[in-house]
């Protein structure tokens, strides 16, 4: 006699509960993978994938060199020519009379530290400053005390209330050829400051005649009264240069 097998009744609820849970298990597989490539496509570049930055560009432009006090001025210019060394370097005339150590300065690097190099004709370094936050550097040198370099948008610019007082007008480093006084109350008619010219001045200051001032980014302007303009910028707190510079510079210094 052939035995028959026994078929085992597997109740409805034990099955939709197995498929409920192969469901589940399914379910969680693909939403794992799925979160795992989510992970993978919003994960943040790395430092290597972030464009790199030139040091050198922040560099580039008007920059104002000074002592600690800040009544010793004169100004940089950070070109972008390669030259020895690293990149040129163009300083006011007035540089070397104001800061000794300034007088062979032709060019300029920024090292692997970010140590900002300035250079003689033969690449060597003369004057090394670091940065002590965006957009001002400093540095010392025996002799010199501090020196603090700024950029244009960094630096102080001289107000009205600052160059209050008498003044001389002066050819060189010659003799004052001319007195005047700048007040900080309005001139008359025009959109300058009231400017008293002493007795006795040079043909060349009475030919053009200033009747008053005003300051104009950082500079200050004399003006006529037939609207002509003398524009003078700082040398330093108490000596500003006419401009454009000449081989006979016209002077404006405090008395």
């Amino acid at each position: 006699m052939t035995a028959r097998r026994r078929r085992t009744h597997v109740p409805q609820t034990s099955v939709n509960q197995l498929r409920l849970a192969c469901s589940a298990i399914i379910g969680a597989a693909v939403v794992g993978l799925c979160g795992v490539g989510f992970a993978q496509d919003t994960q943040p570049p790395s430092d290597d994938a972030k464009p790199q930055i030139d040091p050198t560009a922040a560099m580039i432009g008007s920059w104002e060199f000074s002592n600690a006090d800040h009544d010793k001025v004169c100004r940089f210019s950070f070109r972008t020519d390669a030259v020895t060394g690293g990149r040129k370097l163009d300083i006011d005339k007035n540089c070397p009379s104001v800061f000794p150590a300034t007088k062979d300065l032709v060019a300029w690097a920024v090292d692997n530290y970010g140590a900002l190099r300035l250079l003689d004709g033969h690449g060597n370094a003369v004057i090394e400053l670091t940065e002590a936050e965006a957009g001002i550097y400093d540095g010392f040198e025996p002799g010199e005390g501090r020196f603090v370099l700024q950029s244009a948008a960094s630096a102080p610019i001289r107000s009205a209330e600052d160059m209050v007082g008498d003044w001389a007008i002066a050819r060189g480093t010659g003799k004052p050829i001319c007195t005047l006084t700048l007040a900080n109350n309005p001139a008359a008619g025009t959109d300058g400051l009231v400017l008293k010219i002493k007795p006795g001045c040079d043909p060349l200051v009475t030919r053009f005649n200033p009747a008053a001032w005003r300051m104009n980014q950082g500079d200050l302007v004399l003006l006529s009264a037939r609207g002509q303009t003398w524009r003078f910028e700082e040398n330093d707190a108490n000596t500003w240069q006419r401009l454009p510079e000449s081989a006979d510079p016209v002077m404006l210094v405090r008395q």
